[in-house]
Formats: structure tokens, C-alpha cells, sequence
């Protein structure tokens, strides 16, 4: 389904410290004043700056989306249509060889459709979180000593490393080609993330990586869409497929019903919404845009789509 683009959402985040948080650089510098540990940084809008790397914030993304579905389904597949997460450390996917694309993706694990493997690529991309101007941030020193578990002295140390304690940091999380339930995991993952369930980066277990999730905006685009002339219908091109302006439509909603199945797509996968759809820039495309203090509203429509798959909808 890479090959076809019938549905994007874009959501735009600031992710801002709720305490000390680090993303440790991969390298220690020959610079002796500076910490043993130092955090991550780049060159961005013309000077040096820390910052948070998009592969960084995928990485602990989808280790709570598997944590998710480990929850409330199973790591092997089963009888109950239940989303499961594969082994990491034991799955060699021989299973997904000299398959067809269409077949790799129905016997790839739920979060492995989302986030891919070896035979599929990825349909979600999260951009390096930079610095907001308007947020100055704050960086600070701290020491610490590793402690033998055995003895009670010191095994490691002293050392110091290099903390942010303020600032925001914008981002966005773009997912393509996706169903409604894939949507509404991504929302109980940044809910849980903002709740302080997971953090980001070292000592997450020392009390360091708790954040803060602002969603700034939501924009889902039907790329393969028009409007009808009155507005009031969202019309695909090339068939005689319509639906409501204010539907959100996952990807099974765009394909035939055959094609839908060869993926395993839900074949009727759409829920009602507030937002009218309004042409995409250059007038060909559709989209409905969620502004912020209204994207949770996005995630619950899709997380009844998430329930629904889980049979346990209201």
C-alpha cells in the first residue's frame, strides 16, 4: 500500500520538559569542561543547538504502542482478531520471505504494520523536535555515582551529565495510508506519555524523561479526493465512491472491497466529525484540520475505531 497515497495525517506537537530530561549524545567530546554525558545536539536555524531526534521519539513511540497491545491482546497470533506485538528479540520474519507485499502485510504483527520491519516500511515518520524561540532553554549540570548493589561503595564515579529543565520543542508526526484504529493507538500513546506512563531518554527510571504533550494542531488529508460543488460531500476520483464533508475516513474506505481484504483493511472504516472538509492548497485534495484545544476530539473518534477492533465498543 506504499504504492497508492489515499489518506495523511499530520499532527503537530510541543513536547516541553516536565523535569530534567537527556538524549545522550552518541559520542563523548575532547573537551574536558564539558560533561561525561552531553546531550544530543545539531546545527539548527543558523546556530548550535540541543534538540530532540525524531528517531529517538519513534523508538519510545513504539515501545508503548507494543506495550498497548501486549495489554490487551497477545504476542502471537490468535483466534480473537486481537492486535498483538511481535518477539523482537526471537522474530527472524522467515515467516514474511518470498511473500507478496499484500501478504507480508497481513501476517505482520499490528505494531509492524504501523511502524515496519524488515520486509515493510514504516507508515508513520516523526520529525527531529527543535527549540522553540519563543521558550528559552534551560541547561544544567547534575553529578551522580553508580552504586554496587553488592557492596553498598561506589562502582562508577563520580560522573556529570548534561540536563534540560525548561523549553519546548515542536514537532510532527505525520502518518500515511492508515486505518482509524492505527490513528487512535497513536492518541493513547501521546495521552499516555503526557500522564508521565513513559519518558524519554537516559534514567527514565531515576525520575529523569518526563514530558509534557501539547497538540498544537491535526490535519487529515484525503489527497485523491475533491468536494462536490454544495461542499456537502467529500467525492473520490475515479470512482462513484462519496461520503459526508465531515467523515473521517480510514484507508480501507478508498479501496474496493477486494483490495481491502488482500491487506486485511477494514473495509468500512469512517466516523462521523465536527470538521467540515475544505480543499487542500492548489484546490485539488481534501482536508479537515483540527485546530488546538480540539485534536483529543480527533483521537477519541479514532480510539472508537481502536475499540471497535478490540470488540469492545460502546
Amino acid at each position: 500500500m506504499h504504492k497508492k497515497f489515499v489518506n495523511h495525517c499530520t499532527i503537530d506537537l510541543s513536547i516541553i520538559p516536565d523535569g530534567p530530561i537527556l538524549i545522550k549524545s552518541g559520542k563523548e567530546g575532547a573537551d574536558p569542561t564539558k560533561p561525561d554525558m552531553e546531550f544530543v545536539e545539531t546545527y539548527h536555524a543558523g546556530g548550535r543547538t540541543i534538540y530532540l531526534p525524531g528517531s529517538s521519539l519513534k523508538g519510545a513511540i513504539r515501545a508503548h504502542a507494543e506495550r498497548i497491545v501486549r495489554t490487551v491482546g497477545e504476542e502471537k497470533a490468535n483466534t480473537k482478531n486481537l492486535p498483538w506485538a511481535n518477539d523482537p528479540l526471537n522474530d527472524k520474519y522467515e515467516y514474511l520471505k518470498n511473500q507478496s507485499s499484500s501478504y507480508i502485510y497481513k501476517l505482520s504483527s499490528f505494531t509492524d504494520q504501523m511502524f515496519g520491519n524488515t520486509s515493510i516500511a514504516s507508515r508513520i515518520r516523526i520529525e527531529d523536535a527543535y527549540p522553540d524561540n519563543s521558550k528559552p532553554v534551560k541547561t544544567e549540570e547534575r553529578n551522580g555515582v553508580a552504586i554496587d548493589r553488592l557492596f553498598g561503595s561506589v562502582a562508577v564515579g563520580p560522573f556529570n551529565y548534561q540536563v534540560c529543565t525548561a523549553g519546548e520543542f515542536k514537532t510532527k508526526l505525520h502518518l500515511k495510508n492508515f486505518t482509524l484504529a492505527q490513528l487512535g493507538l497513536i492518541g493513547l500513546v501521546l495521552r499516555d506519555l503526557n500522564d508521565g506512563w513513559f519518558g524519554l531518554g537516559f534514567a527514565k527510571s531515576r525520575g529523569l524523561g518526563t514530558v509534557e504533550v501539547k497538540l498544537n494542531q491535526a490535519v487529515v488529508q484525503y489527497p485523491g479526493c475533491i468536494l462536490s460543488e454544495d461542499k456537502k460531500e467529500i467525492c473520490a476520483f475515479g470512482t462513484s465512491k462519496k461520503w459526508r464533508h465531515t467523515h473521517l475516513l480510514g484507508v480501507g474506505e478508498f479501496l474496493t472491497e477486494d483490495d481491502a481484504k488482500l491487506y486485511s483493511f477494514p473495509y468500512k472504516d469512517s466516523q462521523d466529525s465536527p470538521v467540515a472538509a475544505q480543499e487542500m492548497e492548489l484546490g485539488f485534495g481534501v482536508q479537515l484540520t483540527w485546530k488546538e484545544g480540539t485534536v483529543n476530539d480527533l483521537f477519541e473518534r479514532s480510539v472508537r475505531s481502536w475499540s471497535q477492533l478490540l470488540g469492545v465498543a460502546k
